[in-house]
């Protein structure tokens, strides 16, 4: 099996700046179309799309806009997406990822929600770092 993270070299497919909240349909219709290019279940597209959606929704929200690159795997397993903003990080990432914490006033499913809905999901942060997420969905 490929390594879902294995795009250390590869190209970018597409790439979506991410400002305002148009830019987010922006990178769920990309990431979208890609996935049933290639074939997968409406379901799947939906699951991977929502997680993207979720993510790049943060990086505006909590980062104050960032960047979306959107991979393919050399092996044509794996779409990787990786989602990065030059925000304030995360300072405890593992309270972060817990089910129903918030600090935007949400429902605080949003980054565990988007890796349930991914088959990989990292997050790299540091206070006044940004933050960098990457997930993935097998082809």
């Amino acid at each position: 099996m490929a390594d879902p993270s294995a795009t250390a070299g590869t190209p970018a497919v597409a790439e979506i700046t991410l400002a305002v909240s148009r830019d987010v349909v922006a990178a769920r219709q990309a990431v979208a179309r890609l996935l049933k290019e290639r074939g997968l279940s409406a379901m799947r597209v939906t699951r991977f799309a929502t997680a993207v959606s979720e993510i790049a929704r943060n990086a505006i929200v909590h980062g104050g806009g960032g960047w979306i690159s959107i991979y393919l795997d050399p092996g044509n397993e794996y779409l990787r997406v990786e989602c990065r903003d030059a925000g304030p990080g995360i300072e405890d990432v593992t309270l972060a990822m817990t089910e129903g914490y918030t600090t935007a006033g949400g429902l605080g499913r949003g980054l565990g929600g988007a890796k349930r809905l991914s088959h990989a999901f990292e997050i790299r942060s540091a206070p006044g770092k940004g933050t960098t997420v990457s997930m993935s969905v097998k082809l």
